[in-house]
C-alpha cells in the first residue's frame, strides 16, 4: 500500500533517489541548482576551495549572480565586486547575470526554475524557488562549499504546515499582504524551520511573481521553504522565459501533496483581508492598515524582490496614475530586474512613476539589503520590501514600516501610511 507524501516528501524522495521519505529522516540529496551572489559567493567560497584544492562539482549547475555591490559605491564594494567577476572569468561559469537584476528574481527570469527541482541559495530568501514548485532554501558559505565540492547536501526531512487560502484577494489586497498577515499571526518563528505549503483557491489565483513573494517571505515566517504546487500558471511564466523543450517532461500533477498526507493546516480567509502594515523593527508587528493611518511618511521606497517585481510596478501606478507624490517627500523606486523594468517601461509604467515623481534607482538589492545609504537617519519608510530590523535599510535611527506596492503608492501620493484601495484608478 502506498504512503501519501506532501509536496516536500516528494521532492525530497526525488532528490535522494527514492520512492518515499518519512518526516524526520535524514536524507543525503543531489543539488540541481546552487546559487550564490557577490556578498554570499566567490569572496568566501574562492579561498575555501583554495585552501582544499578542490574544484566545482557542475559548473553547469552553478550560478552567480552580481545584485549586492553593485552599482559599486566604495572601495570596498569595488574589490568585493572585482573578485566576483574574476573568479567567474577564472571558473569560466556559463551563468552569471551581472548587475541586472536581483538574484531571487533574475533566477526564474532566465529559466534556472522548474517543478521538481531541488535547489539551494547563498541568501536567506532563496526560498522564493518554491514558488516553482522546486526545493529551495538558503544555506551558510561552509554548507556551500559542501555542495560546490560535492553536489550534495543532508537534509532532515521537515515537516509541512499548509496555509490554506480560501476566496479571492480584494482588489488593492496582495500577496505581500497576505504573508505580513501570517507573520503578524504566528511570530517569526511560526514556520519552526518546517516546510510551508501555501494552497487554496487564493493561492492558486495569484499570478507566477505574486506566488514568488510568498515563497520569499517564507523565510520571515520562520520555515525553511515555502511551496507552491506548481499548476497551469507555473508553466505558462515558464514558457514566457523561453522554456519548451524542457518542459516536455515535466507533469505537474506528479508534484501536489497527497490526499491525505500528514499536515499541519492553518485556513484563512483572503476576501477578509485587508492592506497589512507591519511597523518597526519587526514583520511580526503587522496590523491592518487602518491602525497605522496618518502615520507621516518621510521616504516610500519601492525596491527588493518582494516589492519591485513587474507586478508590483503595475501595483504602484494603478495609485499614482496622472499624480504627483507629496510635497518633501522622497519617493525611491529600484526594479528588481532589467528584464522586469524593460516591460514596465514598454507598457508605460515607468513613465507614470517617473511622472508623479519617482528617483529611478538600478536594479540591485539597494537599500533593502543597506547598500547605497539612501535612506537617511531618523527618516520614517514606507518600505516594500520584506524586512524592517533596525539598520536593516542603512540608517539605524530610520523608522521602517513594511507594506505592499499599493502601501508604498498611497504613502507616497498622500505623504502618509494610508488604505491605497481609496486611490485605486
Amino acid at each position: 500500500m502506498s504512503v501519501a507524501q506532501t509536496l516536500t516528501q516528494k521532492l525530497l524522495a526525488a532528490a535522494c533517489g527514492r520512492d518515499t521519505v518519512a518526516v524526520g529522516e535524514i536524507v543525503t540529496c543531489r543539488v540541481d541548482l546552487a546559487m550564490f551572489h557577490d556578498s554570499s559567493g566567490p569572496r568566501r567560497l574562492q579561498p575555501m576551495l583554495d585552501t582544499l584544492g578542490a574544484t566545482l562539482w557542475d559548473k553547469s549547475k552553478v550560478v552567480l549572480v552580481l545584485d549586492h555591490y553593485v552599482p559599486a559605491q566604495d572601495d570596498e564594494s569595488r574589490r568585493i565586486v572585482r573578485i566576483a567577476r574574476d573568479w567567474a572569468a577564472q571558473q569560466a561559469l556559463p551563468h552569471v547575470y551581472d548587475s541586472v537584476g536581483i538574484c531571487h528574481v533574475v533566477l526564474p527570469e532566465h529559466g534556472h526554475l522548474r517543478p521538481g527541482m531541488f535547489c539551494v541559495g547563498g541568501d536567506s530568501h532563496s526560498p522564493t524557488g518554491g514558488a516553482f514548485g522546486a526545493y529551495m532554501f538558503g544555506i551558510g558559505s561552509t554548507e556551500m562549499l559542501g555542495v560546490a565540492v560535492s553536489g550534495e547536501i543532508w537534509v532532515k526531512v521537515p515537516e509541512t504546515i499548509r496555509m490554506h487560502w480560501e476566496g479571492r484577494l480584494g482588489d488593492g489586497v496582495t500577496a505581500k499582504d497576505m504573508m505580513l498577515h501570517m507573520i503578524g499571526r504566528f511570530g517569526m518563528n511560526g514556520g519552526r524551520y518546517q516546510a510551508i505549503e501555501f494552497c487554496g483557491d487564493a493561492v492558486r489565483a495569484l499570478p507566477m511573481q505574486e506566488r514568488m513573494t510568498l515563497s520569499n517571505m517564507s523565510a520571515e515566517l520562520g520555515s525553511q521553504v515555502g511551496l507552491v504546487a506548481p499548476d497551469a500558471v507555473t508553466l505558462d511564466y515558464l514558457r514566457s522565459v523561453g522554456l519548451t523543450r524542457e518542459l516536455d517532461d515535466i507533469d505537474v500533477t506528479r508534484w501536489q501533496s497527497d490526499e491525505g498526507a500528514a499536515a499541519e493546516v492553518h485556513r484563512f480567509d483572503a476576501g477578509a483581508l485587508a492592506p497589512q502594515i507591519a511597523a518597526p523593527h519587526s514583520p511580526a508587528n503587522t496590523k491592518p492598515v487602518q491602525a497605522f493611518e496618518g502615520v507621516a511618511v518621510d521616504v516610500a521606497y519601492l525596491g527588493a524582490c518582494t516589492g519591485a517585481k513587474l507586478e508590483d510596478l503595475r501595483a504602484a501606478a494603478r495609485v499614482l496614475k496622472g499624480r504627483r507624490v507629496a510635497d518633501g517627500l522622497r519617493f525611491m523606486v529600484a526594479p528588481a530586474s532589467a528584464r522586469d523594468e524593460a516591460q514596465a517601461a514598454r507598457e508605460g509604467v515607468m513613465d507614470v512613476l517617473r511622472d508623479a515623481g519617482a528617483q529611478v534607482l538600478a536594479n540591485s538589492c539597494g537599500a533593502c539589503a543597506g547598500y547605497g545609504g539612501s535612506i537617511p537617519e531618523g527618516a520614517t519608510v514606507l518600505s516594500s520590501t520584506a524586512r524592517n530590523f533596525r539598520g536593516r535599510m542603512g540608517a539605524e535611527s530610520a523608522q521602517v514600516y513594511l507594506g505592499s506596492p499599493y502601501s508604498v503608492a498611497a504613502a507616497a501620493l498622500t505623504g502618509r501610511i494610508a488604505d491605497a484601495r481609496d486611490m485605486l484608478v
